[in-house]
């Protein structure tokens, strides 16, 4: 049976929306930067490439006309490498990254591409199109599938008995983890950087203009206390939400190289992982956050494990409610080696940290679980992963908070 791994991957820095360092960066650029070093990383030629396919919530704008093909021509791939784009909302890359491994699977395909992207600050702005956008025979079916995000996540809040305490420590925990993470070297290898025009203020007399920056780091990761995040104020008056539980709105790419398994070992290539299934489930669209408490159960029960079996989790987060929500939910993952992600804006680069995370250093037996809502649907995605102690993972945990927030 025909096997598909993971042989390399490559992700830009974490650019903050609007105000960060690709602002001004082109759709088709910006996730050309990723397709391109995770070809170079995997050490092929472009032209052994199948097929591209990368995930987008926002497809519109400069990231329309099928962003998958663009990058791919972005990223210095040849005319005869096709593309294709998938928009599964937050899950996006996600779902991307599952079907380049079911191109080699099913369809015969020797190496494919999935990845993610997103441009916030190019895409969800003033020009955002937005016309009928509401169908108003589907509210009359369902009254909240519209229902933004931040709204969501304090649904999620109140009816799951998260308080804005144990958000704060969480949220905290989160930044606390991600700085000594880069202190400690953990995205050098995952990383690369990007050079691009941003576009600047003058914050005294509003003056724009134009200045050339090299990004090599996550932009927004912050120092803080616990005092300084219970300071802050709230998005909702009367809410629980606040910058400082919930992650920032950003800009960034990621790639990865799929190959078949048989393919990487003649190349002497070491795969990071190996596909093994998703799993998807619905729920109610008021709840979003909560799909993994759906989503999980099944992938578990179609490849005959059980919660205690995996041995290393991830979970977006986007909020810090709906994160304490779905481990109230799920139980025993609380006390596990767990990995929690956060790319709201990103919605699709959820992925990179399924490949990159665990790098190989053993046999193929850490089992590995990725989680990832999308609006009403949520993806989950199982790796199985080379070996690689827990302690190496202690710092990944990460946040990126701050600056323009939510929808």
């Amino acid at each position: 049976m025909r096997e598909a791994v993971i042989v390399s991957t490559a992700r830009t820095p974490i650019g903050k929306a609007y105000r960060g360092s690709f602002n001004n960066l082109a759709g088709p650029s910006l996730g050309g930067n990723a397709i391109r070093a995770a070809v170079a990383r995997a050490g092929i030629e472009g032209d052994r490439v199948d097929d591209v396919t990368m995930g987008s919530a926002l497809t519109q704008g400069t990231q329309g006309m099928n962003i998958g093909r663009l990058a791919a021509l972005r990223g210095g791939l040849p005319v005869t490498v096709s593309g294709q784009t998938i928009d599964r909302q937050c899950s996006s890359g996600l779902m991307a990254v599952s079907m380049a491994a079911k191109q080699i699977i099913v369809d015969g395909m020797d190496v494919t591409i999935g990845g993610g992207q997103d441009s916030i600050s190019l895409v969800q702005n003033e020009h955002m199109n937005s016309h009928r956008l509401a169908d108003e025979e589907l509210m009359g079916m369902h009254k909240n599938i519209y229902m933004p995000m931040l709204q969501t996540a304090e649904v999620v809040a109140n009816r799951y008995g998260i308080s804005r305490d144990a958000m704060d420590e969480y949220g905290l925990q989160s930044q606390l983890r991600v700085a000594a993470a880069y202190e400690a070297g953990k995205y050098d290898n995952e990383i690369v950087p990007v050079t691009a025009t941003r576009i600047v203020w003058n914050k005294e007399t509003g003056e724009q203009s134009e200045a050339e920056v090299t990004v090599s780091a996550d932009e927004g990761v912050r120092a803080s206390t616990l005092e300084g995040v219970k300071g802050l104020r709230t998005v909702i008056e009367g809410g629980t939400i606040t910058a400082g539980n919930a992650s920032q709105l950003s800009d960034g790419a990621s790639a990865q190289v799929l190959m078949e398994a048989k393919l990487a070992e003649q190349l002497g290539l070491q795969p990071l992982g190996a596909y093994r299934g998703m799993a998807v489930a619905g729920c109610e669209p008021d709840e979003m956050g909560i799909g993994p408490v759906f989503a999980v159960p099944k992938l578990l029960k179609q490849h005959g494990l059980s919660v205690d079996d995996i041995g290393l989790w991830e979970l977006n987060e986007a909020f810090a409610a709906q994160s304490l929500a779905v481990l109230k939910e799920l139980g025993a993952v609380h006390q596990r080696h767990l990995i929690i992600t956060d790319h709201h804006s990103e919605r699709s680069v959820v992925l990179e940290r399924v490949e990159t995370s665990a790098r190989a250093t053993g046999d193929l037996d850490l089992v590995r679980l990725a989680v990832h809502p999308a609006d009403a649907v949520e993806q989950t995605l199982l790796v199985v992963h080379h070996k690689d102690p827990p302690a190496r993972e202690a710092g990944w945990c990460r946040r990126f908070r701050g600056g323009h927030h939510l929808d």
